[in-house]
């Protein structure tokens, strides 16, 4: 039976996979009620974890203590059910692909010309589009491989690829903001969020694996 985990390292480790989430953004992401979410928060405010932040409203980010504890935590609970083999074998096959989804980002976001190789795309030449977005299909199904492997492992990394596909879907039917947009779960944040669990469940530095 693969295992859930614990609300006070999923609050943890929310703060660092979404990238200073508010209180009820981490609470949605792992379904957590956001009273017990904010609860934790504030016990890791008071072990020097994570810092609060009241410029856009009340979001958290990790301390340099925080990251370290964060990967503790992880690395504990990884070797508890005994899953970093399958850890490790799911980010071998996720290296590749990350290049294949950094370069159709980048070919959806410009289309060069012969007077400018950083031209945007307009949007306005539909075979280009559509290579892209064959592309990035591709490696939707794929990332959905590698997203159900992880969740055998644990509950906790149950989501990724579902979310990517709806927003992929999205784009698909003309919404291009939901290919990287910042703020909602764009195909681009969701697979930063997906290689940066990665790198933490394994306790691999950013940039490691490039």
């Amino acid at each position: 039976m693969r295992r859930g985990s614990d609300p006070a390292l999923l609050t943890l480790h929310g703060v660092r996979v979404l990238g200073g989430p508010s209180t009820e953004g981490i609470a949605k992401r792992f379904g957590l009620r956001a009273e017990d979410v904010r609860e934790h928060l504030l016990d890791a405010q008071a072990y020097g974890w994570v810092s609060r932040h009241d410029f856009f409203g009340e979001t958290w980010s990790l301390t340099d203590r925080g990251r370290a504890e964060n990967e503790r935590q992880l690395a504990a609970e990884l070797d508890a059910v005994a899953g970093r083999p399958a850890v490790a074998e799911v980010h071998q096959r996720f290296r590749p692909l990350n290049r294949r989804h950094g370069v159709a980002c980048t070919n959806w976001q410009l289309r060069p010309n012969r007077w400018d190789r950083l031209a945007a795309n307009d949007h306005d030449d539909p075979v280009w589009d559509a290579k892209v977005l064959v592309e990035l299909e591709t490696v939707d199904r794929e990332l959905a491989s590698l997203n159900a492997a992880l969740s055998k492992v644990l509950r906790r990394f149950d989501g990724y690829a579902h979310r990517h596909h709806h927003a992929l879907a999205r784009v698909r039917h003309g919404r291009h903001e939901w290919l990287d947009s910042p703020d909602r779960d764009s195909c681009q944040l969701v697979w930063i969020q997906f290689h940066e669990d990665l790198l933490a469940s394994l306790g691999l530095p950013r940039g490691s694996d490039s």
